[in-house]
């Protein structure tokens, strides 16, 4: 029996003032702080806080990808309507395959806090190179907004009211040859088909 690879996630940054020092980065310790809460399957995290400048978002994402072979890599900041928030368009250019409904629902549980969703313009992708492919998610840029968008809505019973986007990630690293993730249900419950859940 081969044994499982080690899951890679990338989590960057993306902030002018951040990263020039202006303001302490909150973005990476929020997802490094959320990852661990929610996955229980082991992982190695590589971070990586940088400008809003497109052609270094294009060549980190593909670092992370290409070179450190991250499976998932997550984004923080830089998806918004103002002249310097370029990580969509970074992130589209890198890309094999659009994933929409990532974008849609992110939008959709944004929404239930803030109008000014509909001002966000993260996407998800998935890039491919002939060995290895990895899921690429943008994420809003505040820490509550993070968590919200992974972990959806819940209502005071801690019953889902809007589906977080997280709970299709685990399956969909599957689909594209990543690693078995396993996720603790209190934070983010994975959905799989039936056929694609491993016994114990």
């Amino acid at each position: 029996m081969t044994s499982e690879p080690e899951l890679i996630v990338g989590l960057v940054s993306i902030s002018d003032r951040a990263s020039g020092g202006v303001y302490q980065d909150q973005g990476i310790p929020a997802l490094q702080d959320w990852l661990a809460a929610c996955l229980t399957t082991p992982f190695r995290i590589e971070t990586r806080l940088i400008p809003d400048e497109r052609a270094q978002i294009e060549a980190t994402l593909v670092e992370l990808v290409d070179s450190a072979r991250c499976h998932l890599v997550l984004t923080t900041g830089g998806t918004g309507p103002s002249r310097r928030d370029v990580t969509p368009e970074a992130t589209l250019a890198i890309a094999t395959k659009e994933m929409p409904g990532f974008g849609e629902q992110m939008r959709q549980v944004s929404l239930a806090f803030v109008p000014t969703a509909i001002l966000s313009r993260q996407v998800a992708v998935i890039r491919e190179t002939p060995d290895h492919a990895a899921l690429i998610i943008n994420l809003p840029g505040q820490p509550k907004a993070i968590k919200e968008t992974l972990e959806g809505l819940k209502d005071a019973d801690g019953k889902q009211l809007v589906g977080g986007v997280f709970a299709a990630v685990p399956y969909c690293v599957d689909l594209i040859g990543g690693p078995y993730m396993e996720t603790n249900p209190a934070v983010c419950k994975a959905f799989r088909p039936k056929s694609a859940i491993r016994n114990k």
